[in-house]
């Protein structure tokens, strides 16, 4: 992603949620191939604020110590909302004239989350790199929290973009799907609780225990890495329905990369 470099600018990034270890690398012993976690990634659109050449908005990071710490740009779960961010910026009044025309340029640009994954993998071992925040829904954070409450767990905040997992019951095997003809078996990570609960609903009459498990992506990731877990090979990350929406938009030979690179 040669494109995606960094682009100072002052304006801050507003209810991000920064995560320091988001996708981070880790040196461990691979349990999975790293071209397939950036295939089983690359499922997923993210949304980045971009000017007309595919150059990210950002900001520096303030300095530790005299050397620089890098920049960082926002990377939306939801592309309305970062659409919803850049009308933000332009209504705000009294805007340097220049910083005016810069935000009159900006746009939203889909990119597959195994891009910034690579990325980040890229960037890990630079002093002043791009470190990307990850802006969650918020309608999500506040349904996964509250699982995490129902489930006796006392949570004041939810750090990182929350996924959903259905599983037989505490302590069980999770739910698999068939997505396609090839009778393979599949564990859907959601994106979206609403879409966990449907297939909770399908399950809940046979299994009675059946419930839903929170994690957050980073976490998902992070398993990928480091577990010899048999059912990660099955693993496959469901998109929201808005994202999924913006997916049938491409052309018929770009299903497989959702998204193209800034």
């Amino acid at each position: 992603m040669k494109s995606l470099v960094r682009w100072g600018t002052t304006l801050g990034l507003v209810g991000t949620t920064l995560l320091g270890t988001v996708l981070g690398v880790n040196k461990s012993a691979l349990a999975l191939p790293e071209a397939q976690i950036v295939k089983t990634l690359d499922s997923v659109p993210v949304f980045v604020v971009t000017n007309p050449q595919g150059l990210p908005l950002s900001r520096p990071l303030p300095e530790t110590q005299g050397k620089k710490a890098g920049s960082v740009t926002g990377v939306f779960m939801s592309r309305q909302e970062a659409q919803a961010f850049i009308t933000q910026l332009q209504n705000v009044k009294d805007k340097d004239p220049k910083m005016q025309e810069l935000i009159k340029s900006l746009q939203v640009t889909p990119v597959p989350l195994g891009v910034i994954y690579k990325q980040v993998n890229q960037n890990a071992n630079q002093a002043n790199h791009l470190i990307f925040a990850f802006k969650p829904v918020q309608q999500e954070v506040d349904q996964a929290m509250a699982l995490l409450r129902q489930s006796g767990q006392k949570v004041e905040q939810f750090n990182g973009v929350p996924t959903f997992i259905v599983r037989f019951g505490p302590d069980k095997g999770y739910v698999p799907i068939q997505l396609s003809q090839d009778q393979k078996q599949y564990v859907p990570v959601f994106l979206s609780k609403q879409d966990a609960e449907g297939l909770l609903k399908q399950v809940k009459g046979k299994y009675p225990t059946a419930d839903i498990q929170v994690a957050d992506i980073d976490g998902i990731i992070g398993t990928m890495k480091e577990k010899n877990d048999p059912w990660l090979n099955q693993v496959v990350i469901v998109p929201s329905a808005e994202a999924r929406e913006y997916i049938k938009t491409l052309p018929r030979n770009g299903q497989n990369q959702p998204a193209k690179k800034p």
